[in-house]
């Protein structure tokens, strides 16, 4: 696992954020796309599960073809890189519910695609969803760098275009 700190990169007055690769994927520079970099089920539970991270499935699995599981088969590694950014910025416990699975919505930004990874619902990431990003209506805010949080009725849909200013 290489972690790298954007703190010099970004100026003495910045927040330091630690990237953290999984092991055989290179972690480029803050400014390279990452979107079509895929990572494996194993590559992100050891990302998640290094930066404190949880995650759990209704069908107490991964299989990526079941959608009772959650998996993180073909996720994005900027997605996984966002959902690091989110929790290092916002203190929150996280517990991821949806990845790359079947059983969501379809299209170019989806799950399936390994753009999107679902929240469970907590007061501590509610208050930071809601007051740290824009208000973009129908129950969406958007972050800085562009990502978007949907309050579903009972978690946080996210949809990670990038990895959220790592």
């Amino acid at each position: 696992m290489r972690r790298v700190s954007l703190r010099a990169a970004l100026g003495a007055g910045a927040m330091a954020v630690t990237l953290i690769a999984a092991p055989g994927v290179g972690l480029g520079s803050a400014t390279e796309a990452h979107a079509a970099t895929k990572i494996s089920h194993a590559q992100a539970t050891e990302m998640f599960r290094n930066a404190g991270i949880t995650w759990s499935s209704s069908g107490n699995c991964s299989d990526r073809n079941v959608s009772t599981c959650t998996s993180f088969d073909q996720l994005n590694l900027a997605t996984a890189q966002g959902a690091i950014t989110l929790k290092q910025a916002s203190g929150c416990a996280l517990n991821i519910t949806g990845g790359t699975e079947t059983g969501h919505a379809s299209g170019t930004y989806s799950h399936w695609n390994g753009y999107k990874l679902d929240f469970s619902l907590s007061t501590c990431l509610n208050n930071y969803i809601t007051s740290h990003f824009s208000s973009i209506g129908g129950s969406k805010w958007q972050s800085a760098s562009g990502n978007v949080y949907y309050r579903e009725s009972n978690h946080w849909d996210v949809t990670y275009y990038n990895c959220g200013g790592c």
